[in-house]
């Protein structure tokens, strides 16, 4: 097995182990769930390693390349009269998603760490989430794809309906729902896909050989986009998102904001537009004006909610819209910008609901109004919050900045395919969002953080422990990192946007094919 196959395996090899140890051990359960994700960030910082040595002396083939080029690829046939395979591999984008995957699933753990009802049962489903989102990240079969990404949505139900707070069958319902409908978006998508391509294939880099018409493509472009932007929260499908965060517990709310509604992103770039790029031409200006609303929808949201939670979350349908109107952009710029802002979003809202659920387990509340001058008994959560918020609001210095920059660039720049006129003028609009992010972060941590302490028994709460510091420590060090060395993130994920663009622009060469 190689190391790909490791990845996705060492989450659910960490469940098996789970389910193994008796219920009344539920503290060995949480140190063999933080020692199996632990590994599973080391093993990340090695594959990452490889893919970047044995990428590196490709890069100038790359930019007149029409496929994408894997690496570390493993291929077996699985079910071979339906062109069925377990083919996973690597490239820059795909590191870049595993990185954070791996990176949020470690500091879920540790935010997990006072779970004391069934544990056992939380840790093996939260495991077997991860499991299918490193697959969906790592696969390149669309059957395999699919297998993995339901998966990956699936627990969210259990997780939320058994571990959730407030109206949570209902929000694990409504979320179950509406990710189902889009799959169904996804699922005929792909079987289109497999039957008018007459391979009898699922194989990603086959079917995206193909040279499907164009009205194939007019119709099955925006299936397979909104399919995968049900889950990125594409406007007006969003409504599952902030009910779902806000019954969520802590790590499944960091999970499912920080990776889970990444798919959505990655699906629509990965698959969409890689393999349908005449439909991505012919639709981009009406979903960069969905994501437009979907911007300031959500900004707009979170300006009028009480609720923390509430608050991130319509937070995050902002952002995540973000990340739809780069891949709209259709330009290199927006695709950086949307892989970016994918991680940065990532990590700074898996810090966000890390951080709401440690001070809602202090103070038993969510409501920011009751709160106020949290800052003097708890400094180490509050400075965290502050860089969160900034981050979010896109401060120099912090992985947001670079993030939204390159999305914005990438809209003003547009392509040659839209009215130049109408993609400036989306953007400019989808801009003023920065100020009414501005108004609500900075509003919403000063009545929570600054002014007298409203509550007398917030006086006797405590700061963060020695967990708490190391998981919300390291994200926050991300946050720094990827904010002052973006070039090492965008030298990761460059050269892997170039066949996407080169098939935008019709360039066909004899380059670089499949995982050669």
């Amino acid at each position: 097995m190689g190391l790909v196959s490791w990845l996705i395996a060492l989450p659910f090899l960490t469940m098996v182990a789970v389910v193994l140890v008796p219920e009344r051990h539920w503290r060995s359960i949480r140190w063999i769930s933080a020692a199996g994700t632990g590994a599973g960030l080391a093993l990340t910082a090695y594959v990452v390693y490889r893919y970047w040595v044995e990428a590196a002396g490709d890069v100038e083939l790359l930019r007149g390349a029409t496929l994408t080029k894997l690496y570390l690829v493993e291929r077996v046939a699985w079910f071979e009269p339906l062109g069925i395979q377990y083919f996973v591999g690597i490239d820059g984008i795909s590191a870049s998603m595993v990185v954070l995957t791996s990176i949020i699933i470690f500091c879920g753990v540790l935010a997990s760490w006072n779970v004391e009802t069934r544990t056992k049962e939380f840790f093996a489903l939260l495991l077997l989430l991860v499991t299918g989102v490193f697959g969906v990240f790592l696969s390149y079969d669309l059957f395999l794809f699919f297998m993995f990404y339901e998966l990956a949505v699936l627990p969210m139900y259990l997780l939320i309906g058994i571990w959730g707070t407030g109206p949570k069958e209902y929000a694990a319902m409504k979320l179950t729902l509406m990710l189902l409908v889009g799959s169904a978006f996804v699922l005929v998508g792909f079987l289109a896909l497999y039957h008018e391509s007459g391979l009898h294939t699922f194989d990603l880099q086959q079917l995206a050989s193909v040279s499907y018409s164009g009205r194939f493509q007019w119709w099955f472009f925006p299936m397979i986009f909104v399919g995968f932007g049900v889950i990125g929260a594409l406007f007006p499908f969003h409504t599952w998102s902030p009910d779902g965060h806000s019954s969520a517990p802590t790590a499944v709310s960091m999970l499912h904001a920080g990776v889970l509604m990444k798919l959505g992103g990655y699906g629509a770039l990965r698959i969409a537009v890689y393999v349908l790029p005449e439909g991505a031409k012919a639709w981009a200006l009406f979903f960069m004006g969905l994501t437009t609303i979907n911007i300031l929808y959500g900004s707009f949201g979170a300006i009028m909610q009480r609720d923390l939670k509430y608050f991130t979350a319509y937070s995050s349908v902002s952002h995540c819209g973000f990340v739809l109107f780069g891949v709209a952009a259709l330009n290199l710029m927006g695709f950086k910008g949307a892989v970016l802002q994918m991680f940065s979003h990532g990590i700074m809202t898996g810090l966000f609901f890390g951080l709401i659920g440690i001070v809602y387990g202090r103070t038993h509340t969510r409501v920011i109004p009751e709160m106020g001058g949290l800052a003097k008994v708890m400094p180490w959560l509050a400075t965290s919050f502050y860089i969160a918020g900034l981050a979010s609001l896109g401060l120099p210095g912090l992985s947001g900045f670079v993030a939204e920059t390159h999305v914005f660039l990438g809209g003003f720049f547009g392509n040659p395919w839209s009215n130049t006129i109408a993609t400036r003028t989306l953007t400019i609009i989808a801009t003023l969002s920065i100020v009414v992010t501005a108004v609500y972060v900075l509003r919403g941590l000063a009545m929570v953080f600054q002014g007298p302490i409203r509550d007398p028994h917030f006086e006797e709460l405590r700061d963060a422990t020695l967990t708490e510091k190391l998981s919300t420590g390291l994200l926050v060090a991300t946050l720094l990192f990827v904010g002052m060395a973006p070039w090492l993130m965008i030298d990761l994920i460059e050269p892997s946007l170039y066949p996407f663009i080169n098939r935008l622009q019709g360039t066909v060469t004899a380059g670089l094919t499949g995982e050669m």
